[in-house]
């Protein structure tokens, strides 16, 4: 049985706290592979903000190129409409291959907004990786809330070695303190974005004018 991450989100721009956080967590997880989702059109965020899709489809492929383990899909490109997770999970399950599905604490939170969350439960396996200083409760009330409308019974921490068989994955993971907002004001402003995106991204970024 392979084991894939799908780590979805507008990675406007993809950064260098996105990249350390995928590589931990498929360590961590023992994954065969972190599958980088960019969303053409996130249903939760204005599309005033976003670089053009596939300018982020081709940011994250220049971001993860040396990388054995990483990939990128197309599949929320391709689509039409609002780019909902649960019809990504559709898409992408197949037998032999044992989804999880990566988010933040914050976004777990409010995955009861999100379509058919039940549904999610079922294509994959959620993963939870808190934000460095995050004051994530897995026994409050909003967290049991979410855990019971996904259909799992528990939290369960991951810290390497065989997972346990159930339960909503929670991986501590490192978060670098690099926002997506911040790079692009510093793009806006011509000012430097060195380590904390990848030269390629950066280039890239420069070459197609992209945040300005």
């Amino acid at each position: 049985m392979a084991r894939t991450a799908i780590f979805g989100g507008s990675f406007n721009p993809i950064h260098y706290g996105h990249l350390l956080l995928a590589d931990e967590v498929l360590e961590i997880l023992r994954l065969d592979r972190v599958l980088f989702v960019p969303a053409a059109h996130p249903p939760h965020k204005s599309p005033a903000d976003l670089a053009p899709a596939a300018d982020r489809h081709r940011m994250v492929e220049l971001a993860i190129a040396g990388h054995s383990r990483f990939a990128v899909s197309e599949v929320e490109l391709r689509r039409s409409g609002p780019s909902y997770t649960v019809d990504t999970l559709e898409t992408l399950h197949a037998p032999g291959n044992e989804l999880f599905l990566l988010v933040g604490s914050e976004t777990f939170l409010d995955l009861l907004s999100w379509r058919a969350p039940g549904r999610i439960g079922e294509l994959a396996r959620i993963v939870v990786v808190p934000r460095m200083g995050s004051a994530f409760d897995p026994e409050s009330a909003a967290a049991q809330k979410v855990l019971r409308a996904l259909g799992a019974e528990r939290f369960v921490r991951a810290t390497g070695g065989d997972l346990p068989p159930a339960g909503v994955l929670v991986v501590h993971a490192t978060s670098l303190p690099i926002a997506a907002s911040e790079l692009r004001r510093r793009a806006r402003e011509s000012r430097s974005l060195a380590y904390r995106i990848p030269d390629a991204v950066i280039a890239y970024i420069e070459a197609r004018h992209l945040y300005r």
